[in-house]
């Protein structure tokens, strides 16, 4: 393991983009995860589903390479 003041700061960057798409897609699955839970009426519906797979299209849309980000809300 590797002390993070040791490690240019480019790297360091570069790591912390990482790190910051994979939250990125993590929350996006949980919301997903929770949409469909409440389609198959194991949580409450009240019109929240759609919400949340609005916020992880968001999400993911965030943090996509430009070349995916044309056409996509």
């Amino acid at each position: 393991m590797t002390d993070w003041h040791t490690i240019s700061e480019p790297l360091q960057l570069q790591l912390a983009q990482e790190a910051l798409r994979q939250a990125s897609s993590n929350i996006a699955a949980y919301a997903e995860a929770l949409a469909e839970e409440m389609e198959a009426g194991f949580m409450s519906d009240r019109g929240g589903n759609e919400a949340l797979r609005l916020f992880a299209t968001l999400v993911r849309s965030v943090h996509a390479p430009e070349q995916m980000m044309a056409g996509h809300a």
